[in-house]
């Protein structure tokens, strides 16, 4: 069974506490809301996902225990989620302000936090098949890699308002580290 991501913090010696994330800032002027992201962190989330695919897929005991039509799922999810970040990368400059009437950017930040979702899904299942044939050293590694991405989604979309976070900036910091992303 993949470890829940409450686990691994745990296991992490990390200290669960509020913490406010700076990526993003929100301001209501009558029905109209304005989201302000932090750019920069948006394409570190990006990257992680890719991280975590290009990370998992490397280690080729695991590659072959998920088998075949697992990979090409987690590839095409990979490849999916570069280009919506390539997409986003080009639209931008530093900082975004989306306007919940401006439709195009607010759009290339869902597909973005939508595609790294399917790149998680597709991890997940292959990740499931793998668990049953390779050591539990390789594989526990993989699973912090992947749970790491799973505390990176909670991130965003806690950033996005999507949902209520309880990831901590450090814990934040700890996720995109262990995905090798500064």
């Amino acid at each position: 069974m993949i470890q829940s991501r409450r686990n691994f913090l745990r296991s992490s010696g990390l200290v669960v506490a509020a913490g406010a994330l700076t990526a993003c800032t929100f301001t209501t002027n009558g029905k109209t809301t304005t989201l302000t992201l932090n750019t920069a962190k948006v394409k570190a989330y990006g990257q992680a996902g890719i991280n975590a695919v290009t990370t998992i897929l490397s280690v080729t005991s695991i590659a072959t225990a998920m088998g075949a039509p697992a990979v090409a799922a987690i590839e095409a999810a990979g490849v999916t989620l570069s280009a919506s970040l390539s997409a986003f990368a080009s639209e931008t400059n530093g900082s975004l302000t989306i306007s919940y009437d401006n439709t195009s950017a607010k759009t290339r930040v869902d597909t973005l936090l939508v595609d790294l979702n399917a790149a998680a899904v597709a991890l997940r299942a292959g990740l499931a098949a793998a668990q049953q044939t390779v050591t539990n050293g390789v594989i526990n590694t993989a699973i912090t890699t992947f749970n790491a991405l799973l505390t990176v989604i909670d991130a965003f979309e806690g950033m996005l308002g999507i949902s209520l976070t309880s990831v901590t900036t450090t814990q934040e910091a700890t996720a995109l580290s262990t995905l090798a992303v500064k």
